[in-house]
């Protein structure tokens, strides 16, 4: 029973990682490397560096830049683009430092696990705020973000004391991706469509009736007379 407590326990830290390196990655550092440093919980010995007061001290100061560029509406949007190449190797890494001293091939199945949860966070994160900034108010930006920060902190919670249940609910997590991300991207066609009427960017469709006030049954086929009769 303890093996597979110990499999399930290093499962939900292999998933937990990535999933929340995809939403907040600076505030999933400061917190594990401040529960670390203070005991009350145990870092496998390849994650042990986030106990560092100099990994502790640049996730909180990067993690007070976010707290404000989140909340603000283009600028968050902008920040998901550059954080696309920073939040999913991230991902991965912690991933595999989270399956501790073992072979390099689980070393490498365990980063691509925890890659593939911190992409999938990302994108939803990412996608789902370009289309909360097409409201022009800024409320519902701030709460998605104040949302966000305490959905990471409340899953880091659950991972470390209820990993079978957290486990479970990353299992619904990807179910929700697969059945989300679809209808979010053809969403989001549709806004950069219309933003790209906007600017002049995407041409209107033709309209297949040239002449609107004119029923389409009048008009002549080219090279056919009209009867004069």
């Amino acid at each position: 029973m303890d093996a597979y407590q110990e499999l399930i326990t290093t499962l939900a830290l292999v998933m937990g990682v990535g999933w929340a390196s995809g939403i907040n990655l600076y505030a999933e550092i400061a917190v594990l490397g401040f529960a670390g440093l203070s005991g009350n919980i145990e870092l496998p010995g390849e994650l042990l560096v986030l106990e560092n007061p100099v990994v502790i001290g640049a996730a909180c100061l990067m993690y007070v830049v976010e707290f404000f560029a989140d909340k603000v509406p283009g600028v968050d949007s902008g920040w998901d683009a550059l954080h696309t190449f920073i939040r999913i190797p991230a991902g991965a890494l912690l991933a595999a430092g989270a399956v501790g001293d073992v072979t390099p091939a689980l070393q490498i199945g365990a980063g691509l696990v925890g890659g593939s949860f911190a992409t999938g966070s990302h994108f939803t994160k990412a996608s789902s705020r370009v289309l909360i900034n097409t409201s022009p108010e800024p409320f519902s930006n701030w709460g998605a973000s104040i949302g966000e920060d305490v959905l990471v902190l409340a899953g880091l919670w659950a991972m470390f004391n209820h990993p079978w249940l957290f486990v479970a609910l990353m299992i619904i997590f990807i179910i929700l991706v697969i059945w989300l991300l679809p209808k979010i991207w053809r969403l989001l066609r549709a806004v950069f469509r219309r933003i790209g009427r906007w600017l002049g960017l995407v041409k209107n469709p033709p309209d297949s009736n040239p002449n609107p006030g004119q029923d389409p049954a009048t008009i002549a086929p080219i090279g056919v007379a009209k009867d004069q009769s």
